[in-house]
């Protein structure tokens, strides 16, 4: 009997339970043989798997990323794209309808821990089909780019409240504010988020709109009681239903969001720009 791959005997001690892919038991040989090919891999990868885009990578990946990045192997539905992803959501569009892509030069931004806030990248996307031939899911392969792409934006400073019971998208919204230059906080619950904003003061409220206990909106219309000055934004997977009643100036992302439509929404916010009341900017 063949001795199992190195890929085979890492994946079957990572508790994938715990992941959105359920154990590996219930996976499809497609999806099998696509992780195995991925923790295997020496170079960079990333695949996206699903409609739901549950997102997978290796430690070359994290290790091009920046230590900062959440560790291997992920496997959670994003609530933020990474930016490898954000990069290339038309790409990875056309990827799904079965053309694979070949993405050069692409400006991707780095969590903090490394000496630049960005890389240039070239990305090769490739569809995977699963046994009935339909596309299933999309593996990203990344490699520096020999040229520069161009300049990363200067950060504007905001002390940003995150509030997120997904302690995933939690760390990785914190880690990836904090690269652009804010100040971030992050909190799992509204009581917690109270807390934090009873012992200082925060440019920015950004918070899930279903949150456990507290909604996002009972917190923030607590918050701005004491705070009127203080910014919204509301993340939120469930469109703009649960926004229509808000009665304060508020801005909102659709998840998943790109971090490009953040940092537009903090760059209002810096600039000054008055937001209309009950009127979600997605």
């Amino acid at each position: 009997m063949p001795e199992p791959s190195a890929s085979t005997r890492l994946a079957a001690h990572i508790n994938w339970q715990a992941s959105d892919l359920g154990e590996p038991a219930g996976w499809t040989h497609a999806l099998r043989l696509s992780i195995d090919i991925l923790l295997n891999s020496p170079w960079p990868q990333l695949l996206v798997w699903g409609e739901r885009q549950v997102i997978v990578y290796n430690q070359a990946y994290v290790d091009l990323a920046g230590p900062g990045h959440p560790p291997a192997p992920g496997a959670r539905a994003p609530a933020l794209y990474p930016p490898l992803l954000s990069a290339s959501l038309d790409a990875y569009q056309r990827a799904r309808a079965g053309t694979p892509q070949h993405l050069m030069n692409q400006r991707l931004a780095l969590l903090p821990g490394t000496n630049a806030t960005a890389i240039d990248a070239d990305l090769h996307l490739t569809p995977l089909r699963d046994e009935h031939g339909q596309v299933a899911g999309v593996l990203y392969a990344v490699a520096r780019s020999a040229a520069p792409a161009h300049a990363v934006p200067d950060a504007t400073g905001l002390r940003v409240l995150v509030v997120e019971d997904n302690l995933d998208s939690q760390y990785l919204v914190c880690e990836m504010l904090k690269a652009f230059g804010h100040d971030a906080d992050g909190v799992a619950h509204a009581e917690g988020a109270l807390d934090k904003l009873a012992g200082g003061r925060y440019d920015v409220l950004f918070s899930d709109v279903s949150l456990p206990g507290i909604s996002g909106v009972d917190l923030a219309r607590q918050a701005l009681q004491k705070t009127p000055g203080m910014h919204v934004i509301f993340a939120s997977g469930y469109g703009e239903a649960l926004l229509r009643h808000v009665d304060f100036p508020f801005q909102s992302l659709q998840k998943p969001y790109e971090i490009e439509q953040l940092q537009a929404a903090l760059a209002a916010v810096a600039g000054g720009a008055r937001i209309g009341s009950g009127a979600p900017n997605v």
